[in-house]
């Protein structure tokens, strides 16, 4: 049912309108996700734990009436505290119908409902009142059709085509024991009010479902592409797009830091970009991915401090280059230490052959020596291209360096260092120990944020990062999230 959307990060937070010319929604695309037929199959293996949720959640209301009756007068009664003690499901089916809705099929809903039942009647000649406890048994099939649209800039749903059809409603009043009259006049008219109220209230708390679970999805969504100060509008751009075969949501992913906010203009996004072989696809602009990593330098996030005997064994790599004395020097004095840190936002683009950063950094040592104060301070301009992969619940990130320069570069004395062999051996520590550092934190760094979201509790099949010329398709399959619809049901009961 609505937990076709559970995937979808699609639904969002923004005040602003959809454009529902989808030309122009495109250009302001950052993010795309897109939903194939076989992950709505996968989604749909539970809807009835979501279906089940609905009916005992639902409110029933009294119900009350009255019958004019030959010799007998006015039959009055009333159903009061109507229950479910107990539901069961036996199959859903899903289809995509290309251009209006998502259809959910389900069949054989057995429910048996509780209550007490009251009634009187009475003539001139005599009046009586009686009190009992009931029992329904039925047999539904159940319809709903979700219409998927833009409202205030997030993905919202409407299930109100839904339709109940009572396969059978069986009335037995308690122990069986009053007058057969009695159960079969009540079995008439009962049951058609019973028919009218239960699918009143379980459509309208389909709906209510829906609505809890958009803001479920929503917080969810929202806190996965967040931390601390940095986070992603991720405002749908127009009313999903479905097709027989997906379902596709296309979103601003514009990056925040604080108040200010990146913005995309020129997407290069078009439905054609994204194939149907796998069940999920998110595509993503180098316009969200360059944002993002700016942020991060921003935030202070590029600053990294080792020392010690980290700092020392980290210089045991085999290096071409002789190692100057200064370094020797600073090495083995007391407590040497060094800082790095980013000078300037990176510059990020993608191609067929990677992702490409560029980013310009500062590197500071320092130590001390027989009561002296030894130091270097350089700059460099590092040009890598990384290829991301996920496996095994952790992130791996390839980084090769394709371009390194020394900018600047001195003593802590104030001498230069112009000398074409120390700006080897800078560039190639750079190249040998500086890069695969930086890899070395980035990758259980991100890794541990993404697990802290959720991430490493979905059963996530062969994914893959695609880098294309200006942005990255990450296209997998996906086992059921039981975590997440233990959670949803946790809080909606």
């Amino acid at each position: 049912m609505m937990f076709l959307l559970l995937l979808l990060c699609c639904v969002a937070t923004g005040a602003l309108a959809c454009d529902e010319d989808y030309g122009s929604a495109f250009n302001s695309t950052g993010i795309a996700c897109r939903i194939t037929k076989p992950a709505a199959l996968v989604l749909n293996e539970q809807t009835t734990k979501v279906i089940e949720a609905a009916f005992t959640h639902a409110k029933y209301p009294d119900m009350g009436g009255e019958k004019s009756i030959l010799f007998i007068g006015k039959v009055r009664y009333g159903l009061n505290n109507l229950w479910i003690s107990n539901v069961s499901i036996g199959k859903s089916e899903v289809e995509l119908r290309e251009d209006d809705a998502v259809g959910i099929d389900i069949a054989n809903v057995s429910a048996t409902f509780k209550g007490t039942l009251t009634y009187g009647y009475g003539n001139w000649l005599v009046n009586l009142g009686h009190s009992l406890d009931f029992e329904i048994e039925s047999q539904i099939d159940l319809e709903v059709n979700t219409k998927l649209y833009c409202r205030d800039g997030r993905v919202a749903a409407d299930t109100s085509d839904c339709y109940l059809t009572f396969h059978r409603l069986l009335l037995h009043l308690q122990g069986d024991r009053q007058p057969g009259w009695i159960k079969k006049l009540f079995t008439d008219f009962v049951s058609f009010t019973v028919k009218l109220v239960i699918k009143s209230q379980i459509c309208k708390e389909i709906n209510n479902l829906a609505n809890i679970l958009a803001g479920f999805i929503q917080e969810r969504a929202e806190l996965f592409l967040s931390d601390g100060d940095i986070g992603v509008d991720i405002s749908i751009t127009a009313s999903p797009v479905l097709k027989a075969s997906y379902i596709e949501s296309h979103h601003k992913g514009l990056a925040r830091l604080g108040n200010a906010t990146a913005r995309i203009s020129d997407s290069a996004f078009s439905p054609a970009l994204l194939t149907e072989s796998r069940m999920l696809y998110f595509w993503i602009s180098d316009q969200v991915l360059g944002p993002l990593v700016s942020a991060a330098h921003r935030d202070g996030r590029f600053v990294r401090h080792i020392a010690g005997e980290e700092l020392q064994g980290l210089f045991r790599t085999n290096l071409m280059a002789a190692t100057p004395d200064f370094m020797s020097q600073l090495l083995s004095s007391e407590s040497p230490e060094a800082k790095v840190w980013s000078l300037s936002d990176p510059q990020l683009w993608t191609t067929p052959q990677g992702t490409f950063v560029r980013s310009v950094s500062a590197v500071e040592l320092k130590g001390v020596s027989a009561g002296h104060d030894l130091g270097l301070h350089f700059e460099t301009e590092v040009e890598v291209v990384v290829r991301a992969s996920y496996a095994d619940k952790k992130l791996f990130l390839d980084a090769k360096p394709s371009q390194v320069s020394i900018l600047k570069a001195s003593t802590w004395v104030g001498n230069d260092l112009k000398e074409v062999s120390d700006v080897d051996f800078l560039k190639e520590v750079v190249e040998k120990i500086g890069v695969p550092k930086v890899v070395s934190y980035l990758e259980p760094g991100l890794t541990a944020l993404m697990d802290s979201h959720g991430l490493s509790l979905f059963e996530l099949i062969d994914p893959e990062v695609v880098s294309q010329q200006g942005y990255v398709i990450v296209q997998l399959d996906f086992g059921f999230p039981h975590h997440l619809l233990v959670e949803f049901l946790q809080r909606t009961l």
